[in-house]
């Protein structure tokens, strides 16, 4: 009896299967977080939230791409506490108001400036 010759199988292309793993490889490699990077508390402007009195009156920092002031008075970019010790009655709340052409990362700054004075509320205005 003669049997039928096995027809030969087609290789198998592994070129595609590289592609996907490593497109994964790549994906998981972008989105996953290896160091944790500091964390800076922020709280609204929301009505009716911490309806307290404050013992002084607020101190406000007007941030420019230029610079800042506080209370109207120019301050150098890194002296935003030292302005703030300066005031007749040392404020308990910084309320900071933004142009449109100021910078995340210049926020930033200010926000890691005031981070020693655990006293000092902050609130950003939109």
């Amino acid at each position: 009896m003669l049997s039928k010759p096995r027809k030969a199988r087609n290789a198998l292309s592994m070129t595609s299967l590289i592609d996907v793993i490593f497109l994964l490889l790549l994906f998981f490699m972008l989105t996953s977080t290896f160091t944790r990077f500091a964390e800076i508390p922020l709280s609204s402007g929301a009505a009716g939230l911490n309806a307290t009195t404050p013992d002084s009156p607020p101190a406000l920092v007007r941030l420019t791409s230029e610079g800042l002031s506080v209370n109207g008075i120019d301050t150098a970019p890194d002296g935003l506490l030292a302005a703030v010790d300066a005031l007749p009655q040392a404020p308990n709340l910084l309320i900071v108001t933004l142009t449109e052409d100021v910078t995340s990362q210049q926020l930033v700054d200010l926000l890691v400036q005031v981070q020693p004075r655990p006293d000092l509320a902050i609130k950003v205005l939109e």
